[in-house]
């Protein structure tokens, strides 16, 4: 860069909020490896510490719609900084636990504010750049989410072997600080909020209490059994809540979801194609790791770092599919991406074995990040280019609670895989990554429930190819930029 010469507003925002997309992907993960030395320190049972891991998924989904509408509101700049600001306090506290519900609380504060930068990172992405460039910024800033899912065990090991696992918490505490600070510099509005709008809290809250029942039952039906009292409430309280929730948004002046975004045939074959997605792909790392681990034996850290090609593959060709984008619309990469994930599972049902080799799944994750890195930026480009500039915040935000509901459901089931094939005792030690010798009796009854559960993703991925396709030509792609 010429001496002298400024950075442009927009890559400085794409700078600030692919930080703050890194720190809450990360988070969403890093745990996971902790798990055993959280529950010998903290005198905990792993049932209870699950919810370490699932406190923060759970928050972060459930509240993203509220945020995402007060952001239209207040102010996306405000409402991602104080985002930045709640997650590195959460942080802390998280580091300073005292015991087993205390972390739990905490990771709650965490999770809050993960939501708050995850719904408006995008949305301040999207008014920042031209719709020309739209798909490339995306690209870079999904590059953070993709690595962070995988980075999260791996640092989170790296931690455990030189330090406490209250360092996996407190590591966040100055990254925190200096991006807090840095974003209440930078970061400004580029459309005025909309201030003469009214806070929908009844519909916010209708929205919350169905979507975490929903989370709730999908993640405890493992344990408690499908047809319990206990989770055939929680599903009924589910369908209760959105019943009056849509009821509600119809005719209220100023709704917490604005239905008309999905007047937009873009956006609605956009929306519903990443849902899709994350249902079918989410699960798969997970069974992946049991398999390692498992069957193979391998450490968990081990494990992890075996996954890299997916996030290094997903990481190249996010950006470039986001220019390409940029270029030729999103119908074409993102329809692609979903059927080269398609070929990838395909791949793993004919090829994955108690000894296969290395190769085989290196290729099958290698494919699945280049399906990932087709799909995501144009499909979320084309998504966000479709909303208008006044519910960018809203549009973000039920694209985003859409698709954590899917990974939220695809990782219950990736358990009810494990528990349905495995005892349950083995099945959640590997869950938490304790290292189990197995029998050959175990190891082909995972495997044929593995199997089974990616013929599944296979059939997901192929709806969602055809809702890509049914998209039609994106809207936003020839708009003008609101600031560069």
């Amino acid at each position: 860069m010429p001496p002298g010469k400024k950075i442009e507003y927009k890559w400085i925002a794409l700078g600030v909020t692919t930080v703050g997309t890194l720190m809450a992907a990360i988070d969403s993960t890093i745990v996971v490896l902790a798990l055993p030395d959280m529950m010998v320190k903290l005198h905990a049972e792993l049932i209870v510490m699950v919810w370490v891991i699932m406190a923060y998924i759970l928050i972060s989904t459930v509240f993203l719609l509220a945020f995402g509408r007060v952001a239209d509101m207040l102010g996306r700049a405000r409402m991602y900084n104080l985002g930045f600001v709640i997650f590195t306090v959460g942080s802390a506290l998280c580091g300073i636990a005292g015991g087993a519900i205390q972390l739990i609380l905490f990771r709650l504060v965490q999770g809050a504010g993960g939501a708050m930068m995850l719904v408006n990172g995008s949305a301040i992405i999207t008014e920042a750049f031209p719709a020309r460039q739209r798909g490339r910024a995306l690209g870079i800033n999904s590059i953070a989410w993709a690595a962070g899912g995988v980075a999260g065990p791996l640092l989170g090991g790296l931690i455990l072997s030189a330090a406490d696992w209250r360092w996996i918490f407190y590591i966040n505490v100055p990254i925190g600080i200096a991006g807090s600070v840095w974003g209440y510099r930078v970061l400004r509005e580029l459309s005025p909020p909309a201030r003469n709008e009214r806070f929908d809290a009844g519909g916010a809250t209708a929205f919350s209490v169905g979507l975490l029942a929903l989370l709730v039952a999908l993640t405890r039906g493992i344990e408690a059994g499908w047809t319990s009292l206990p989770i055939l409430s929680l599903f009924a309280l589910f369908v209760v809540m959105l019943v009056l929730f849509l009821a509600r948004e119809r005719r209220i002046e100023f709704p917490v979801l604005d239905l008309g975004l999905f007047r937009s045939r873009v956006y609605n074959f956009a929306v519903l194609a990443s849902m899709l997605q994350s249902l079918a792909i989410f699960s798969v790392n997970f069974l992946i790791i049991f398999y390692l681990q498992g069957v193979r034996g391998y450490s968990p850290l081990t494990a992890a770092l075996m996954l890299i090609p997916l996030p290094l593959v997903s990481s190249v060709v996010g950006p470039l599919s986001g220019l390409l984008s940029d270029r030729i619309g999103a119908r074409v990469p993102a329809t692609i991406g979903l059927l080269v994930q398609a070929a990838a599972l395909v791949l793993f049902i004919a090829q994955l074995s108690p000894d296969s080799s290395y190769a085989v799944i290196a290729c099958g994750l290698a494919l699945m990040g280049l399906g990932g890195g087709l799909f995501w930026s144009p499909n979320t480009s084309a998504a966000m280019g479709s909303a208008p500039v006044a519910r960018l915040g809203i549009a973000s935000a039920t694209l985003a609670t859409l698709r954590q509901t899917g990974m939220v459901t695809s990782f219950a089931l990736a358990l009810a895989v494990a528990a349905g094939t495995l005892p349950k005792e083995v099945a959640m030690q590997l869950f938490v990554g304790t290292n189990i010798a197995l029998g050959s009796a175990p190891m082909q009854a995972f495997i044929i429930g593995m199997k089974s559960a990616f013929s599944v993703s296979v059939g997901l991925c192929l709806v969602a190819a055809l809702m890509s396709l049914a998209r039609g030509k994106d809207e936003g792609r020839h708009g003008a930029a609101q600031a560069s």
